[in-house]
């Protein structure tokens, strides 16, 4: 299935961090505006704001609501959603404004990508504190997502570097509660969703590994029985599923063969073993997709820097490549709904 060009939704980010200065760089790029008809989402003089911070400009269009999917334009939207306090937006630190004004711009994103309006949603670096101070009850984004879509199917948070991706069988929870949460259908559903996600990205035939749990995968047992027990038997399932699975591996080894370009995906048990190699591997490139819902959300896997926030020194590249596999993902819905 060939991608059409996709109308994607951009947010920009918690105001107290770099996401107007990241949308900035990024659509000040040609070849970035030229992949994607865009409808920017939130405060304009945020929008401004970044553009002054980063030292850059580009043309966009004002409008006072949401342009039909057949209306194309090479000039990027911008729809005014919530606006800043009378004090002004706090800097560089989390507070429940900012987390509000978040909420508001993700939550019409998701509704125009899921009532067709758009084929994806792009949002810059937020910050869960504020998200939390201002009220949403769920552990993190991604289940504030599933939650607003009323979607009750497994959901994982993707990482994304170039040529490799990875999933999470557990996320945030206590490292000592790790052991008990795995189990074989965890690990098959953890493996079917980066599967389902690289091929929606135009990865056709990805080569997914799945990490060991204990030292030396449990040295035959005596480190450990869970890859024996549990990790063993649900490759071996999800092979006979025809997922393209092996393993497990050891997880101190397992990235040296995504390195040697022998995998496309390593399914992680935890949180840190997956997230350690990945910002080592290459921090400034990370992306986050929303793994296993209904629609393609992709964002900057890095937070919102408030070290940096105002300084014009904030790296693109993630959120260069967050904006390419939308496109890719958003791309491929497109036609898919054309087609039908």
């Amino acid at each position: 299935m060939t991608p059409l060009k996709p109308r994607l939704v951009l947010t920009l980010g918690d105001p107290a961090g770099i996401g107007s200065e990241l949308v900035a760089r990024l659509l000040a790029g040609e070849d970035a505006r030229s992949a994607a008809e865009v409808l920017i989402i939130g405060d304009e003089g945020e929008l401004k704001d970044g553009m002054e911070i980063a030292g850059v400009g580009y043309d966009y269009e004002v409008v006072t609501d949401v342009p039909s999917l057949d209306e194309t334009s090479g000039t990027p939207r911008f729809l005014q959603v919530g606006k800043a306090p009378a004090a002004g937006w706090q800097r560089a630190e989390a507070t429940a404004e900012g987390g509000a004004h978040c909420l508001e711009t993700l939550g019409l994103g998701v509704d125009l990508v899921k009532g067709g309006k758009a084929d994806a949603l792009v949002f810059a670096p937020l910050n869960k504190a504020s998200l939390h101070l201002a009220g949403m009850p769920q552990s993190d984004e991604l289940h504030w997502f599933a939650d607003r879509l009323g979607h009750n199917g497994s959901v994982s948070e993707l990482n994304v570097m170039e040529g490799l991706w990875t999933s999470r069988v557990t996320s945030h929870v206590a490292l000592r509660e790790v052991a008990d949460l795995i189990t074989e259908d965890k690990i098959i559903e953890a493996a079917r969703l980066i599967h389902a996600a690289q091929v929606e990205a135009g990865i056709e035939k990805p080569r997914i590994g799945v990490c060991g749990l204990n030292p030396h995968n449990g040295d035959n047992g005596n480190f450990g029985t869970e890859e024996i027990d549990i990790i063993g038997p649900a490759v071996e399932r999800a092979r006979a599923l025809g997922l393209p699975v092996e393993g497990p591996y050891p997880s101190d080894t397992i990235f040296l063969k995504a390195v040697a370009k022998e995998l496309d995906a390593i399914v992680t048990l935890y949180h840190d073993q997956g997230q350690i190699a990945i910002k080592l591997l290459g921090f400034w490139q990370g992306v986050t997709v929303q793994g296993g819902l209904p629609i393609p959300i992709t964002t900057p896997a890095h937070g919102t820097a408030f070290d940096i926030r105002g300084k014009g020194c904030a790296n693109p590249g993630p959120m260069l490549n967050a904006w390419n596999i939308a496109c890719a993902m958003g791309g491929r819905r497109r036609a898919s709904r054309i087609s039908h």
